[in-house]
């Protein structure tokens, strides 16, 4: 079977399972758990991810911007709907988390660091210019002091994150960490953070294609 037809067929699942329950679910409640606006006369939620602002629709599932441009990304609207049946909303202490200190984040971490560690240093950290650009020019960010690249940003609305990023040399590769405000843990499980981390990678990269 074609590599690509198995993983169409791996994400159809959840998509499928989750929109199935979503429409099931009442909004008003939805929004009350995962602090959302919601537009009973447009059936929608409002929602932000990465700076851009979304309508989700309700009971049928999109994810669209502003124009109606629907978001494509199977991994972006898996985790969303996760969110939206499953995930709440908290507060955050103002407490970082590295995957190691989430729950399960051991027993998944080698498959974090590859996903998204190895891969958002290798992505970037033979040209961090580029990503302090991308990251001062498309997004909202708290410069952090650390790394030789390192911002807080809001991931999703009221969730923030930290990149950090280490530039290589002649001695040694590039690479990276990603932190995670506490409640992230409220919102999303280990294996979603994981998904968290590539969609903020990919999203970076196409900010970089797109000439930002």
């Amino acid at each position: 079977m074609d590599n690509t037809v198995r993983k169409n067929q791996k994400d159809e699942v959840p998509l499928t399972y989750y929109r199935g329950v979503y429409k099931t679910l009442d909004p008003e409640a939805i929004a009350w758990r995962c602090g959302l606006t919601f537009n009973a006369e447009e059936s929608v939620f409002s929602l932000r991810i990465m700076g851009t602002e979304y309508h989700v629709t309700f009971p049928d599932f999109q994810i669209q911007d502003r124009s109606g441009a629907l978001v494509q990304s199977a991994a972006e609207n898996i985790l969303i709907l996760h969110y939206l049946c499953e995930g709440k909303h908290a507060e955050t202490t103002g407490k970082q988390l590295s995957y190691h200190d989430i729950p399960w984040g051991e027993v998944y971490y080698r498959n974090f660091e590859g996903r998204c560690l190895k891969r958002f240093a290798y992505t970037f950290g033979n040209d961090p210019a580029a990503l302090r650009r991308i990251m001062e020019k498309c997004l909202c960010v708290e410069p952090l002091g650390k790394g030789d690249v390192g911002y807080r940003f809001e991931f999703m609305s009221g969730l923030y994150m930290s990149l950090l990023l280490w530039a290589g040399d002649d001695e040694f590769p590039p690479s990276s960490q990603m932190l995670f405000d506490d409640n992230f843990v409220s919102a999303f499980t280990a294996e979603d953070i994981a998904v968290v981390g590539e969609v903020v990678i990919g999203r970076l990269k196409g900010m970089r294609a797109a000439g930002n």
